[in-house]
Formats: C-alpha cells, sequence, structure tokens
C-alpha cells in the first residue's frame, strides 16, 4: 500500500468519523452532549485539515505516490 493510498483512507476515516459527529450533535436532545459532539467535529475538521495539507505535500514532493 502506498502511502498516497493510506493518506487517503485516513483523510477518509477522518471525513466519516467528523460527519458522524455532526450527526450525533443535530440528533441529540442533551445539550451537554451537543456540546461535546461539535467540539469533536471541530477536532476532526482541524485534522482533516491537516492531512489534506500533509497529503498535498507529499504529492508534491513524491509524484510517485500520486494515486
Amino acid at each position: 500500500m502506498t502511502v498516497g493510498t493510506q493518506m487517503s483512507q485516513a483523510i477518509a476515516t477522518v471525513q466519516s468519523a467528523a460527519a458522524s459527529m455532526k450527526s450525533f450533535a443535530l440528533e441529540t436532545q442533551d445539550q451537554e452532549a451537543k456540546q461535546t459532539f461539535q467540539q469533536l467535529a471541530n477536532t476532526f475538521d482541524n485534522a482533516l485539515t491537516s492531512l489534506q495539507g500533509r497529503q498535498q505535500y507529499i504529492e508534491e514532493q513524491e509524484p510517485q505516490y500520486k494515486e
């Protein structure tokens, strides 16, 4: 498995986790839980931004890892 493939999988996993947290936040009536889910979604969104930046860097520096 190439680094590019691993990065793509990591990004997809984080996107899925962020979407789940956003969905949980919308579905719950508990305000404390809602806030926790929203904070987690923000954390995942920040991680996603970092991973996407890293993926772009890898593709620019190491073209052989491009899918």
